[in-house]
């Protein structure tokens, strides 16, 4: 499947004034703000998702791994789809898959259904992402102009997961956890609206899908993600999580092989002989495994132990998003002045510092006490990290390879915060499985211990970054 190139577009795209640059930055964040907000937005909504569908403890968190496996699993071929089709036709579409998604899952009658349209929300997920990096990618010319739209970009991604929780709490309280879904259906049909009008379609490449990368690459990660989903409920000796282990070792074997021999790879495995970028995508990849593990367990903790309702949960995190805010409204100079290696050392430092904060956590411990700090040192450190990352892995990217490189940054950022979680989840679970005590207690000690396991990664992450990455690309 291929289409001619229409070299005119692009060279409309990159030739821009400023304030149309402007207009076209608006839209495309906008977009990508969807997918930020909803990647939280039904956090603070689990309890009452639970209560009305009835989800186990440990199966309710397929609630976001569905979303986020379909998103990261498919990341690679939504990349590829916008080089051949165009990113802002891909973009347009899985503006509206999304919202469409959204609907049904608003109106789920029951857990299977929910799951079903949270995984196609992902695949219209999966067509809005990359098509949004790249889009800003060929038309801001490298240098200060790119590196504030990727400023833009990288807020509108950490700060849409954190205004999703508030958001969340505000709609579960004020409605039901139904419109947690249901208000993306009027935001995605504006911008359905406004991209044909006020974006320029890119250069299309002719090309062809790789779609048996694409179908081993997602049942892959699947069956891993199942796996530990299994651990964490019925223990590592379970059959289903020793079937789920085999089977994603040699579908992501036949992943890796599948790839090596495309002539069109939905992965280009160049991508990763750059030392700054192999290692910035490492980063990508660990970095949201700790985090977004943080994001579960501590709605969870407000609601459950602290007693909080989902309005006042959803607030709770308001002090993570101003600090993430006022960060990533300062890194650009931070990245002109120190470059990006100091910058995203000193941010993965402060996470793990929260994580090992959080893994202190008592019963007994307030918000105050317990949570605040943490809170504050994720805002900052996140501010500080995933630009950074994202400065690293695009510099000097060829425009032909600018979808696929953007696909493979979100597909390492969501699979990393799938299987982190899932991981996460496993550390839960092991821990409560036996437990004995009062329901908070359990929960509070179960999720210290996963914030432990959360820190080891952040940690992982951070010694990554300090080894591979030499800083020279970006310098």
């Amino acid at each position: 499947m291929s289409t001619p190139p229409t070299a005119t577009a692009g060279a409309r795209s990159t030739a821009q004034r400023p304030a149309r640059l402007g207009t076209v930055l608006l839209v495309v964040v906008t977009a990508y703000l969807m997918v930020g907000v909803d990647s939280t937005v039904v956090n603070v909504a689990l309890p009452g998702i639970q209560a009305d569908l009835g989800f186990s403890p440990t199966g309710l968190s397929w609630v976001l791994n569905a979303y986020t496996l379909a998103f990261g699993g498919l990341l690679l071929l939504g990349g590829r789809v916008g080089d051949i089709a165009g990113r802002r036709r891909t973009l347009t579409t899985g503006v509206l898959v999304f919202a469409v998604a959204s609907l049904l899952g608003g109106l789920a009658v029951d857990g299977g259904w929910l799951l079903a349209a949270r995984a196609l929300q992902g695949a219209g997920a999966a067509l809005i992402a990359p098509s949004t990096l790249a889009l800003i990618t060929t038309t801001f010319p490298e240098g200060p102009r790119r590196h504030h739209a990727l400023g833009v970009y990288a807020s509108m991604a950490g700060i849409g997961a954190s205004v999703g929780l508030v958001l969340g709490g505000m709609l579960t309280s004020w409605a039901s956890w139904r419109w947690a879904l249901l208000i993306n259906v009027p935001m995605g049909a504006g911008v359905a609206w406004a991209l044909p009008r006020l974006v320029t379609e890119t250069t299309r490449h002719a090309g062809r899908f790789d779609a048996a990368g694409a179908l081993t690459g997602t049942a892959g990660t699947t069956s891993l993600v199942y796996a530990f989903i299994r651990v964490s409920e019925k223990g590592w000796s379970a059959p289903g999580a020793l079937l789920g282990f085999s089977t994603a070792a040699a579908l992501l074997a036949a992943f890796v092989l599948v790839e090596s021999r495309a002539a069109q790879p939905i992965m280009p495995l160049r991508l990763f002989a750059d030392r700054d970028r192999a290692g910035g995508y490492a980063g990508v990849l660990l970095l949201p495994a700790g985090m977004f593990g943080a994001f579960y367990f501590l709605t969870l903790v407000s609601q459950r132990v602290l007693d909080y309702s989902p309005l006042r949960a959803g607030f709770a995190f308001l002090p993570m998003t101003l600090a993430m805010f006022g960060t990533v409204r300062l890194t650009p100079r931070l990245l002109g002045r120190f470059g990006a290696k100091p910058v995203l050392l000193t941010g993965m430092t402060l996470l793990v510092g929260a994580a090992g904060w959080l893994s202190r956590l008592a019963p007994g411990d307030g918000y105050r006490t317990g949570l605040l700090g943490p809170l504050l040192l994720l805002g900052v450190g996140v501010g500080l990290s995933f630009m950074p990352l994202n400065v690293t892995i695009l510099a000097r990217v060829e425009p032909r390879e600018a979808g696929a490189a953007s696909g493979l940054l979100q597909t390492m950022q969501w699979l990393g915060g799938t299987l982190g979680l899932s991981v996460l989840v496993t550390v839960f679970g092991t821990t409560t499985r036996h437990a004995t005590g009062s329901p908070s207690v359990i929960l509070t000690q179960g999720s210290a211990r996963a914030f432990g396991a959360g820190a080891l990664i952040a940690l992982c992450a951070l010694l990554v970054s300090a080894l591979v990455i030499t800083g020279r690309r970006e310098a």
